[in-house]
């Protein structure tokens, strides 16, 4: 699926706006979004960005939202943002539920214990998974379904 090196500019662009545009809906694993994304040769940034900024105003006015094709006609004719704010990527709707979960286990556990114990969350093949420092992974959904102890447990096998 990936076409950017891990070492490279677009590729941590891309990571820097992955999990908003998640939380916002775009699916990543579809081939339409990853031919985009492909075929973008400038202005990823400023695509990402307004893409979200559009998305927040389509929420904000109630109207009908298509994430995926949205952010394809921006990598496609490579708009520019309007009025982007970084806080933007703070707000709660825009962070995904492995960022949410991040935030609560640290609530849970405490900061060190979660730091301790959780190497990654990240995505794959549309999932959101977390793994841990032991080498077990587990789909962030199925962490927010389990109790905090019986992860906790899962985590320090």
């Amino acid at each position: 699926m990936w076409f950017w090196e891990v070492d490279s500019i677009e590729y941590e662009i891309f990571k820097q706006y992955e999990r908003a545009l998640v939380a916002i809906g775009v699916n990543f694993a579809l081939e339409e979004v990853q031919d985009a994304l492909e075929n973008c040769y400038a202005n990823l940034e400023n695509s990402f960005r307004r893409t979200i900024e559009y998305v927040l105003w389509l929420q904000e006015n109630q109207r009908e939202i298509f994430p995926n094709a949205i952010l394809i006609r921006a990598l496609q004719e490579q708009w520019q943002p309007i009025a982007w704010r970084d806080e933007y990527l703070e707000l709660p709707m825009l962070q995904s539920p492995g960022q949410r979960w991040w935030n609560a286990a640290a609530k849970m556990w405490g900061d060190e214990l979660r730091n301790r114990l959780v190497a990654d969350v990240f995505y794959d093949n549309g999932q959101e998974f977390i793994k841990f420092t032991n080498g077990k992974e587990l789909v962030v959904e199925t962490a927010w379904r389990w109790e905090w102890e019986r992860v906790l447990k899962y985590a320090n096998k």
